[in-house]
């Protein structure tokens, strides 16, 4: 791994990296070229927040050459490409110049050095829980002696309790100590500044307290503030590790090796990162697609639900494009790769969910507002008050103790536990409710939606296609007649020999039976087997010799024996059970509703008009869910983007905010913020308890804000210890945690 790394400035929740030092020539090593341009993937270190973000893309973007230089604040991955001559080095140089460590390295890195980070606060975490507990014996130890106790006794107290913070405030406060100096060292201020002086000073003051013998000591005071803090930052990073899941796995399906044909004709396994424009490509039944590519030869029946969501596989044959993602169901294919798998439709649905990160990752939270305020505010009180009373003649510990004490009751944990401890009891009450919720930041985006934008299948509807009727020509047979019996158990046992979805449901249907012999199966038709001395068929109506009605009624496979009438058995795809219910409660709430599908046009119109849904759109691809999404954004609607498959992902991802079914794949679950369960009610569930979480949130800040214009005044005058400040820093934390536990409340 090549590095260029300096101190990155404080952003809140930041912890900066250690210092590296810069090579010359490290970084062209790692230049790839995709077509007529240059491209770099980057680790940027430090960068947490949306000013960095946008600082350090603004000073890429301006070197020459440069046409896109896209961080993504979730994994830290930044990808620039460009034209001309423009040296990479000077590329990493620009962003290390900035503040902010920066490296090329293998593209899965970024998640070890998360998971890495991760288990480091979890053991700091420990080590300063362990030792806050110890220490708080020691100090009841103490309090319950007052009066009593003689001073060598409690100076030797003291002093164990300091003998065992001084190792945990070096290990386990390291994470802000380092966050505050790469803060201060490049002109900037964060939320670990104040932190680190609070700490550093209660425990000054205290082992200050224990030499010259005093009463107080402050040392449980300081492991247990930073057992506290190291909760949430563990939190964040486990937040922050499982955003970029989604992009992860998108990139596994891209690993695949792929078969292709060389110039002798000979097939031969490569890894699809070697497959180049004009490569020909065969793809075996089961088979994913890796790259875009156009069918040469073959005719097969194509499962296309991850891309388009449209849950029937499509016959596809010679000259057809079929896409990355899809799967190859009954027959070998030959094709000519039509991109390389970097810019296939894999690909840019990842580069969809990469962009949709990055926006949310720049979207200023409440919090974010609230330090920006909060720091400056700290800093400038605790100086003032030092600087104060040095100028009216107290000594310089005594003016060092009112500094501690304003710094301790001021100390920003009911800032900081504000919004955690709302979204922590409201994630509590929605988990209890089958809803899973992947983001913590979620909420506020969640609490202004005005505007639903749904997947059909799997979301709207279960997504599994059931036998609906039977009819011969125009008469449709009764469900439980004896001869619609017949014909349905007749049909399944050639249905039996095949694994296409609508074949499955018919077997459903029909129940346990016998399978037929000797069935073959056509790609693109169906199904022929030479049963009681006639050909029979299963397929469509084409193969079948019936000829189609055109009607807009769902998917359907038509049955012949011989010479007797043809029968089409028709299929649904069911609502999803308690659907109409859930979205009278969103039209109540204000919210707009509207489709947006893959499938075919008549089934998602049968639907929208089944569900009262003016606004639909069908056959939509994946660009056009996030070009629509933009769309919609312009016009200042905020979107919940509502889905399930690999065509979802990237529109979930660029939503204002998201929701999958428990059903969904592992990406679109990934790419949400939420994951609900049991049914759609929990979507105006999720909604409701979101804009009170907001509530929630917004009362906690003002709680705090309010506690501050009390506390600081009656701190600066000299009017509280140490000790007293801590017990008030105390209190404001759990009137905050109280208020949030009001979340509770309600249905």
């Amino acid at each position: 791994m090549t590095s260029l790394t300096s101190t990155a400035p404080g952003c809140p929740s930041g912890m900066a990296p250690a210092a590296e030092k810069a090579t010359k020539t490290g970084y062209a090593g790692f230049v790839r070229h995709v077509g007529d341009e240059n491209a770099l993937d980057l680790v940027v270190r430090g960068a947490k927040c949306g000013g960095c973000l946008s600082k350090i893309e603004k000073s890429v973007s301006a070197l020459p050459g440069v046409t896109q230089a896209r961080l993504n604040l979730s994994n830290g991955q930044m990808r620039v490409r460009w034209k001309g001559s423009l040296a990479a080095d000077r590329i990493a140089q620009t962003v290390s110049d900035l503040g902010y460590g920066v490296a090329a390295q293998a593209a899965d890195q970024g998640a070890v050095n998360k998971a890495r980070e991760e288990r480091s606060l979890l053991i700091s975490m420990g080590v300063a829980g362990f030792a806050a507990a110890n220490i708080m014996l020691l100090s009841v130890s103490v309090w319950a002696g007052h009066g009593e106790m003689g001073e060598a006794t409690r100076q030797t107290l003291h002093a164990l309790s300091g003998a065992i913070a001084l190792p945990v405030l070096l290990f386990s406060g390291r994470h802000f100590f380092r966050s505050a100096w790469a803060a201060l060292s490049n002109g900037h201020a964060n939320m670990d500044v104040p932190i680190s002086l609070a700490l550093s000073l209660a425990f000054g003051v205290s082992v200050f307290e224990t030499f010259r013998g005093g009463e107080h000591a402050y040392f449980d005071a300081v492991v247990m503030l930073c057992f506290f803090l190291l909760i949430g930052r563990f939190l964040d990073a486990r937040l922050r590790r499982q955003a970029h899941a989604a992009a992860n796995a998108l990139a596994a399906m891209q690993t695949s090796a792929v078969t292709r044909v060389d110039g002798n004709g000979e097939a031969v396994s490569v890894a699809a990162s070697d497959v180049a424009a004009g490569d020909h490509i065969l793809l075996a039944p089961g088979e994913r697609a890796m790259v875009d590519m156009r069918i040469l030869a073959g005719t097969s029946d194509v499962d296309e639900s991850l891309v388009t969501g449209e849950s029937i596989p499509r016959t596809f044959s010679p000259g057809m494009v079929l896409h990355a993602g899809a799967i190859n169901v009954s027959a070998q294919l030959r094709g000519e790769a039509l991109k390389a798998v970097e810019d296939s439709l894999l690909s840019q649905i990842g580069e969809m969910l990469e962009a949709g990160e990055q926006r949310r990752s720049a979207y200023r939270r409440i919090a974010d507002r609230a330090v920006s305020i909060y720091v400056p505010f700290v800093h400038t009180t605790a100086a003032l008050a030092c600087v104060g009373w040095l100028l009216l003649g107290a000594s310089l510990p005594d003016a060092l103790m009112i500094a501690a004490a304003t710094l301790i009751i001021t100390c920003p944990c009911a800032l900081a536990l504000a919004a955690p401890v709302a979204q922590v009891v409201a994630a509590g009450r929605l988990f209890r409710k089958g809803v899973y919720l992947r983001s913590g930041d979620a909420f506020e985006r969640l609490a202004e939606i005005d505007h639903i934008v749904f997947d059909k299948t799997g979301t709207l509807t279960l997504g599994t296609p059931k036998l609906n009727s039977i009819l011969i020509g125009d008469r449709q047979l009764e469900a439980r007649s004896q001869e619609a019996s017949r014909l349905l158990s007749d049909a399944a046992r050639l249905a039996r020999a095949s694994h296409h979805p609508l074949s499955r449901a018919l077997v459903s249907a029909a129940g346990v039976g016998a399978a037929a012999e000797n069935v073959k199966e056509i790609a693109g038709h169906g199904l022929e087997a030479e049963l009681d001395g006639m050909i029979w068929r299963l397929g469509s109506a084409a193969w079948v010799g019936a000829e189609a009605d055109g009607e807009a009624s769902g998917p359907s496979l038509w049955f012949s024996r011989g010479d007797e009438p043809e029968v089409k058995f028709q299929f649904t795809d069911d609502i999803q059970p308690g659907a109409r219910e859930a979205l009278d409660t969103l039209r109540d709430q204000s919210i707009s509703l509207e489709i947006v599908s893959g499938d075919q046009n008549a089934s998602v119109s049968a639907l929208a008009n089944s569900l009262g849904i003016s606004d639909w759109t069908g056959e939509a691809k994946p660009k056009d869910k996030v070009a629509r999404l933009e769309a919609l954004r312009t016009q200042d609607a905020h979107v919940l983007m509502v889905g399930d498959g690999l065509n979802d992902a990237g529109a979930l991802s660029l939503a204002h905010a998201s929701l999958a079914p428990g059903a969904a794949i592992d990406i679109s679950q990934s790419a949400s913020d939420a994951v609900y369960s049991g049914g759609m009610q929990a979507i105006p569930l999720v909604l409701k308890v979101a804009r009170k979480t907001r509530a929630i949130m917004r009362q906690n800040f003002a709680l705090a804000a309010a506690y501050n214009v009390i506390a600081v005044p009656i701190a600066v005058t000299g009017n509280v210890t140490p000790l007293v400040a801590a017990i008030a820093m105390s209190l404001s934390s759990i009137i905050v945690t109280l208020n949030a536990m009001r979340l509770q409340i309600g249905e």
